[in-house]
C-alpha cells in the first residue's frame, strides 16, 4: 500500500476516534462499552498501519491524546505550532489543545483536522486588545459586551428628534401655571436600539517554513490578524451599510451633511469647519474628533480666518499654538484615517462624537487552523473570527429649540464639485 494511502487511512481513523470522544465529552459522560471497543479496535488498526510506513511507526500513546506538558502554552507561537502538528496525518496531538477547548468558556470542540482547535483564552484576549488599542477608532466607541448566552442586545433610549416645546425627551412638556389652573399631561417617547452580532473573519496563510519558527509565527499572527480586523471594523464604523455589517456613520439617519459654500468646487475652507462645528450636538465636544483622509492635511495647513489685512490659522499643528500634544481644529483633535473618503468627497472630513457610536462585541476573537486548505502548497491556514455590531445611538438628527438647522453627534462636509 502506498505511503499516502496509509497516512490517509490513519488520519480517517484518528478523526473517527476524536469525534467519538468529543461526542461523549460534550454530553458530559464517559465512553460506553461499545464505544470503548470501537475506539480500541481503531487504535489497534492505527498501530498496525503505522508499522507499515516506510520510515517506521509514529508512536502514539494508548490514551485519547498525546504530547503536552499538562500546563498552558508559553506563547501563541508554541500553541499554533501544536495546532499545525495535530492536523498532520499520523501527527501527535498535544493534550493541552483539548484541555483548552474543553475548559474555556464559550469554546466548542469538533474535528481537529478541520481546524477546530481554538486559541488559548489569554492569547485570544490579547488579540482582541490589539484590535481595541487606544489609538484606534473602535477603541473610541462606546463598547457594549454581550454575554455568551445571547447574540444580540436591545438598548432602550429616549426617542428625541426635536428640542421644540412638546418634543423634548420625545414628548415631555413643562409649563407655567396660574393658581388652581388645570395641568396638561405629557409623556416621553422611547425607542429601542437593537444590535445583532455580525461576523467578520480573516484567513491567514502561513508557509511551513514560518511554522517552524514559533517566535516569527507569533509575531506575524499578532501583527496581521488584529490589524486586518481593526481595519475592516473601522471601515464599517465609518462606511458600513448595516447589511451584514455594522451601520456606519455616513449611512446613518442621524448624519448631518453641511453643504459646501456658494461657488466652492474643491478644498476645505474655514467656513466649512466653523459651520460643521456649529451643527455639532451640544455637549459632545469632550469626546469628539475630526476624522479626515490624510490628503486633507494640506488643506488644513493652509486654512485661515481673515482678520483685517491679516489672518489667523484654524488648524493648530502638534506642538504649535494649540498647546496640546496633538493636531487640533477649534480645540478638537484631528485624526487621519484611511477609511475617510478622498478629498472633495462627502466623508473626507467628519466631526464625530465617537461616544455616540454603540459597538457590541462577544467573546473576543476566536481562532482555528487547518493544514488541508492549501496542503499542496505547503501552507497552513489560520482563521480568526470576530463577532460585532454597531450603529449610532441616535436614529435621526436633532432640530434645535431655536432655529431650523439640525444638529448631530456626526457632521460631514458635502461633496464639492
Amino acid at each position: 500500500m502506498k505511503e499516502s494511502k496509509i497516512r490517509n487511512n490513519i488520519a480517517i481513523l484518528q478523526q473517527v476516534i476524536s469525534s467519538t470522544q468529543d461526542l461523549a465529552r460534550r454530553e458530559g459522560r464517559p465512553l460506553d462499552k461499545d464505544e470503548q471497543d470501537r475506539v480500541q479496535e481503531m487504535q489497534n488498526e492505527i498501530e498496525k498501519q503505522q508499522k507499515a510506513l516506510p520510515n517506521g511507526p509514529v508512536t502514539l500513546s494508548r490514551g485519547s491524546f498525546s504530547g503536552g506538558s499538562g500546563g498552558p502554552f508559553a506563547s501563541l507561537g508554541e500553541q499554533l505550532q501544536s495546532v499545525a502538528r495535530a492536523g498532520i496525518p499520523g501527527g501527535r496531538v498535544d493534550s493541552r489543545l483539548h484541555e483548552i477547548n474543553a475548559a474555556a468558556t464559550g469554546l466548542n470542540e469538533t474535528t481537529p483536522s478541520e481546524g477546530s482547535f481554538l486559541v488559548q483564552s489569554d492569547f485570544s484576549n490579547d488579540l482582541l486588545t490589539s484590535v481595541f488599542k487606544t489609538d484606534t477608532l473602535p477603541a473610541m466607541c462606546r463598547r457594549i459586551p454581550i454575554s455568551s448566552a445571547s447574540n444580540s442586545i436591545k438598548i432602550n433610549g429616549v426617542d428625541e428628534t426635536s428640542r421644540a416645546d412638546g418634543s423634548r425627551a420625545g414628548g415631555v412638556l413643562g409649563y407655567w401655571l396660574d393658581e388652581a389652573a388645570e395641568k396638561t399631561k405629557s409623556k416621553p417617547k422611547f425607542r429601542q436600539v437593537e444590535l445583532k452580532l455580525k461576523k467578520q473573519a480573516v484567513l491567514i496563510y502561513a508557509t511551513d517554513e514560518l511554522l517552524e519558527d514559533a517566535t516569527a509565527l507569533e509575531a506575524f499572527i499578532r501583527e496581521a490578524a488584529p490589524a486586518e480586523l481593526n481595519f475592516r471594523l473601522s471601515d464599517s464604523i465609518v462606511n458600513g451599510s448595516g447589511a451584514g455589517m455594522p451601520l456606519g456613520v455616513l449611512a446613518s439617519g442621524c448624519l448631518v451633511v453641511q453643504p459646501a459654500e456658494t461657488g466652492q468646487h474643491s478644498g476645505i475652507l474655514a467656513e466649512n469647519v466653523i459651520k460643521m462645528y456649529s451643527r455639532h450636538l451640544p455637549g459632545a465636544n469632550s469626546n469628539s474628533v475630526w476624522l479626515i483622509n490624510r490628503n486633507v492635511l494640506p488643506e488644513l495647513y493652509l486654512m485661515t480666518v481673515s482678520i483685517g489685512t491679516g489672518g489667523a490659522p484654524v488648524f493648530q499643528p502638534q506642538g504649535g499654538l494649540s498647546g496640546q500634544p496633538y493636531n487640533t481644529i477649534l480645540g478638537i483633535p484631528v485624526m487621519p484615517i484611511e477609511q475617510c473618503a478622498s478629498l472633495n468627497t462627502k466623508g473626507d472630513i467628519i466631526l464625530a462624537d465617537m461616544n455616540s457610536y454603540l459597538l457590541a462585541e462577544k467573546n473576543g476573537i476566536q481562532a482555528a487552523m487547518s493544514i488541508h486548505v492549501k496542503f499542496e502548497f505547503d501552507e497552513s491556514v489560520f482563521r480568526f473570527v470576530m463577532r460585532v455590531d454597531g450603529q449610532p445611538s441616535l436614529a435621526s438628527a436633532i432640530t434645535p429649540f431655536k432655529g431650523s438647522l439640525t444638529q448631530s453627534p456626526f457632521v460631514a462636509l458635502a461633496t464639492r464639485s
